[in-house]
């Protein structure tokens, strides 16, 4: 069995594995019942307040600037870095051609999203730094969380090294990800670096759904962050409560 059609088994297992592992989480955290108000303080009012508070969440990492500032820099960095790399790679799976190019300014990403690999491996490196010589990170610590920042770091390494080494066959690679998607598979470039680097990307995806990078998804769902500070002026119930409510109150 060719080295294409491997990958190529691989890369539809661990799509699997991560959109339906993704999903079920989802439902999962959505089902949780949240039967008390308990938004961090100070907290909005409004349901807008809500979306602006989860947008600085997630944007700018605001309770972590606020927290530690240190900490904040290095995961900010490789967040944004990441981003970058992500639209980048974009390039792999649609055509020069297609409407998207305009919309995720693509001459601009691949300008920057080739240098913002270093500021990646830097965040990276801070954020591994941080859980090795502070002792109370360094106690909450387990293996699965320098399992995660090691994996990241190698597929970043391999990919700098891919842009700045060892250059890959870039349209070859293209025409592999393209017959992906069209279930048609072709040939893969056989460079070691580039066969390293795909191999890590399959085990983070398949590690995704079980891992604490769920905080993605999961950040949308936390009580202390999406929760209105309404409590003296609505009583807040949790739909299994409301249902008893409902029932109590037919029972009369």
């Amino acid at each position: 069995m060719s080295a294409s059609v491997v990958y190529a088994l691989a890369f539809y297992a661990a799509t699997a594995i991560l959109v339906i592992g993704v999903v079920r989480k989802i439902v999962q955290y959505a089902k949780t019942p949240a039967p008390l108000k308990i938004p961090t303080m100070p907290a909005p009012v409004t349901q807008g307040g809500v979306v602006m508070r989860m947008a600085s969440e997630i944007v700018l990492f605001n309770s972590l600037f606020k927290s530690n500032k240190w900490i904040w820099i290095f995961g900010w960095m490789f967040h944004l870095s990441l981003l970058l790399a992500f639209f980048r790679h974009m390039r792999y799976v649609i055509s020069p051609d297609s409407f998207l190019m305009p919309i995720i300014g693509f001459e601009m990403v691949q300008a920057f999203g080739k240098y913002a690999g270093f500021a990646m491996l830097i965040g990276l490196a801070g954020l591994l730094v941080r859980r090795i010589v502070v002792d109370r990170v360094r106690y909450i610590s387990s293996p699965s969380d320098y399992l995660m920042l090691l994996l990241i770091l190698g597929i970043a390494a391999t990919g700098m090294m891919m842009s700045f080494v060892s250059h890959v066959d870039i349209v070859m690679l293209k025409e592999f990800m393209l017959g992906l998607l069209v279930f048609n598979i072709q040939p893969l470039p056989t460079d070691t670096v580039l066969l390293v680097h795909l191999s890590l990307v399959i085990v983070l995806m398949v590690i995704f759904p079980i891992s604490k990078l769920l905080h993605a998804p999961g950040v949308f769902f936390s009580p202390t962050r999406n929760q209105v500070d309404n409590s003296r002026t609505k009583r807040h119930l949790a739909p299994w409560a409301a249902e008893l409510e409902a029932d109590r109150k037919a029972g009369e």
